[in-house]
């Protein structure tokens, strides 16, 4: 165990014990009197932090492919967009080898140096002295833009990024669109994704600036008697996610996520993927007026179980070609204009790793609510962009409204310590990279 972990452990130790001790302290007096609430009988006050063993989890940076993407979906997400200032190779090269520096410390967690008090502090302090990995994931993609503007580095763009373009039920806000850089963070709270941010912004004021962000959250549920999952809600209040594909599954993975680097895709795209964002506002009050016969069919599933129509478990495979004509599931049904469970369509499946966002009202007395869909695949026009265009004129179209977001390319994973993300790309336009770390 090294001394970061050792630092983080006791942190959490010690204050697991001072939590506890006081309640011990307290429980036998507390005992005899009806009605005292949990909380009192511990000893917490109201301004106490709560207590998570949960803050200790944590993913490992290096790797061939970068986490966030397969790495199971923890409570809270944020995607943020940048402007990248840097345009020359040794200013790229800076700015990846920043991010990688400071993505890896801050998914491992430790206690940053203490420096004199006439400057600025190592860290921003608001998870305190020591930096808990909390399930920290944080996911680097380059958007179109990075590769447009840069000469040097246009002919090594990959082959089906693009701009983001309106779909028919779009009204896409441009302040909230694109993007040369997005950085996709998630862990167990919000002020771990928060804190993550103001890291890279505090560590990268030259090299890039951000333009917008998005948070989300995914509801936590209580553990399962028969210890199976289950897909979280979304605010239509549906699951979203019970067709997913198996992350676990490498072989899946390897055809649906991973770029292989080979074909018509340059050498050093090799283990990317093909990051969509799309911010998409929902019509809550609209949807909360709609009947439950009319949301379910329009979905194609059963609201309490997410089951489709016709099954159980929301894990049941629908069988279309037994209902050609709609009459169990209807055609324009969500699910099955998405996936109608052909051969064909096993080409266009996509692995979603969406968030829940609420973001106050809207100036005209409306919830400002939606969901954060991200996505990753292999191939961006066989994945979300077909399935896109096959759900345009859906009957959903009437409740949601997407309103920014953008494509972009995932880079590879740092294979090692000595490794950065980017390099391979750096290397392909034929920048050598220096020996040193910055």
């Amino acid at each position: 165990m090294t001394a970061d972990n050792k630092d983080t452990k006791a942190f959490i130790t010690n204050r697991r014990n001072l939590l506890f001790g006081v309640g011990a302290a307290g429980g036998a007096l507390a005992a005899g009197v009806a009605g005292v609430q949990a909380a009192e009988s511990h000893g917490e006050q109201v301004t106490d932090a709560p207590v998570s063993d949960k803050m200790l989890e944590q993913q490992p940076f290096n790797g061939r492919r970068q986490s966030g993407i397969v790495t199971p979906r923890p409570a809270a997400g944020m995607v943020a967009s940048f402007r990248v200032l840097a345009n020359k190779p040794e200013e790229v090269e800076r700015l990846f080898r920043t991010l990688s520096t400071r993505i890896a410390f801050l998914m491992k967690g430790g206690t940053p140096p203490a420096l004199d008090d006439k400057l600025p502090p190592a860290d921003n302090g608001i998870l305190g002295p020591v930096v808990l990995p909390d399930n920290l994931t944080m996911t680097v993609s380059l958007g179109a833009s990075f590769f447009d503007q840069r000469d040097w580095l246009l002919q090594h763009k990959p082959v089906r990024l693009s701009r983001m373009k309106a779909f028919t039920n779009d009204a896409l806000d441009q302040s909230l669109c694109h993007g040369d850089l997005s950085l996709q963070i998630s862990s167990n709270t919000p002020d771990t994704n928060i804190h993550a941010l103001r890291d890279i912004l505090k560590n990268l004021p030259d090299l890039m600036v951000l333009r917008w962000k998005q948070e989300g959250s995914v509801p936590v549920l209580p553990r399962s008697p028969d210890g199976t999952h289950q897909s979280a809600r979304n605010f239509l209040g549906f699951r979203d996610g019970s067709a997913n594909p198996d992350a676990g599954n490498d072989e899946l993975m390897e055809r649906i996520v991973w770029v292989q680097g080979s074909g018509d895709e340059p050498a050093w795209t090799r283990d990317g993927s093909y990051q969509v964002i799309r911010i998409i506002r929902n019509f809550v009050e609209r949807w909360d007026r709609t009947p439950l016969g009319e949301q379910e069919r329009i979905i194609g599933r059963l609201k309490p179980s997410g089951a489709p129509f016709g099954g159980r478990t929301e894990t049941e495979v629908p069988d279309y070609t037994k209902d050609a004509e709609g009459t169990v599931t209807p055609l324009d049904a969500h699910i099955r204009l998405a996936n109608n469970r052909t051969k064909a369509s096993d080409a266009n499946l996509i692995l979603r790793r969406p968030f829940n966002y609420s973001n106050g009202v809207s100036k005209s007395g409306q919830l400002e609510q939606g969901l954060l869909f991200i996505c990753y695949q292999a191939d961006l026009d066989k994945g979300f962009v077909a399935v896109q265009t096959k759900l345009n004129g859906e009957p959903l179209e009437e409740y949601i409204k997407p309103i920014g977001g953008g494509f972009f390319f995932t880079l590879p994973g740092a294979i090692d310590d000595n490794d950065f993300l980017g390099r391979t790309l750096l290397e392909a336009a034929g920048h050598t990279p220096t020996n040193n770390k910055s």
